[in-house]
């Protein structure tokens, strides 16, 4: 029996047209490493949660190497205080004691990137969780902060000395997607728990990856916080380390992290709205992208 139905030629042309912009970037990464840190909303928003595990399928059947690294803010929060365990921050980093440690290690390796696994898997087998202590991919050493001039220690919050990234590239040759979580060795038998942002950033230079993209909840990096909500869409190195003194706690790291990276190799760290559905592909696939851009080669967008 044969089957009738109206067409709607604008949106038919729409879809058109997107698939077209979306080729030259198609072309460009094919077969590069984008480091992806997975945060915010879009770890606790169920529908998120979907859109971006079908981001990742979508990145390795176009040919792109995504490779994913995590942290579990919200997560470990629910779990410390389910146990009633004490946490606070410093700086917008969990001071984490050897009780919390505990808990960090369980929540990250077993809770957090168990699911997001399991959830890229729905779509094609791809995705393979590892820690930064498999393989010693990372180690770390405790990490101090100045606190009224004074340096002080964030128990065992650690930061990154060395990324061995063998065991990643394995992943990525078999054709796997790694889903790292940043809990990390130290020099002796300690775990450290790793900011996520500051891990994506060093193992984007380790693996000499094309970009660096991490989601936030928000729209980017604002011009004139809480000012105006006007978002900058490329900034310069220089122009960032500038702003970095005036940022606010949550965002800074990420953005020095951003830095870091395009200053030690990769060629662009944007920071985009995990709150959108399908930011990702926004961000790599069409010409204006989403969010902000740190140019690590002085080129515009993409």
């Amino acid at each position: 029996m044969s089957r009738v139905r109206s067409i709607d030629h604008e949106a038919a042309i729409t879809k058109a047209a997107t698939l077209i912009e979306a080729l030259p970037w198609l072309e460009q990464y094919a077969g590069q490493i984008v480091v992806i840190k997975y945060g915010g909303n879009a770890m606790v928003n169920d529908e998120l949660k979907h859109a971006f595990a079908q981001d990742m399928v979508f990145l390795r059947r176009c040919g792109v190497k995504p490779v994913v690294v995590h942290g579990g803010g919200p997560q470990i929060t629910r779990m410390l205080k389910r146990l009633d365990i004490r946490s606070e921050f410093r700086g917008g980093l969990r001071v984490t004691s050897k009780e919390a440690m505990d808990v960090v290690r369980m929540v990250l390796v077993g809770q957090v990137g168990r699911e997001l696994v399991n959830l890229i898997n729905d779509h094609g087998p791809f995705a393979v969780g590892i820690s930064g202590e498999d393989a010693r991919l990372f180690t770390a050493r405790p990490k101090t902060m100045l606190v009224d001039g004074k340096p002080l220690t964030l128990g065992q919050v650690g930061e990154v000395t060395e990324v061995r990234p063998e065991s990643v590239r394995d992943l990525i040759d078999a054709g796997r997607i790694p889903v790292v979580a940043t809990v990390a060795p130290g020099e002796h038998e300690e775990v450290f728990n790793v900011n996520a942002d500051t891990a994506a950033a060093a193992l984007a230079v380790a693996l000499h990856a094309e970009r660096l993209v991490m989601l936030t909840d928000v729209a980017g990096l604002y011009a004139d916080w809480p000012t105006s909500e006007e978002v900058i869409t490329q900034i310069s190195p220089a122009e960032l380390e500038e702003m970095l003194p005036q940022l606010e706690s949550g965002m800074r790291p990420k953005m020095e992290a951003c830095l870091r990276a395009v200053r030690e190799g990769v060629s662009r760290a944007t920071v985009i709205d995990g709150r959108v559905k399908h930011s990702l592909l926004l961000e790599i696939f069409t010409n204006d992208g989403i969010g902000t851009m740190v140019r690590g080669d002085g080129k515009d967008h993409q």
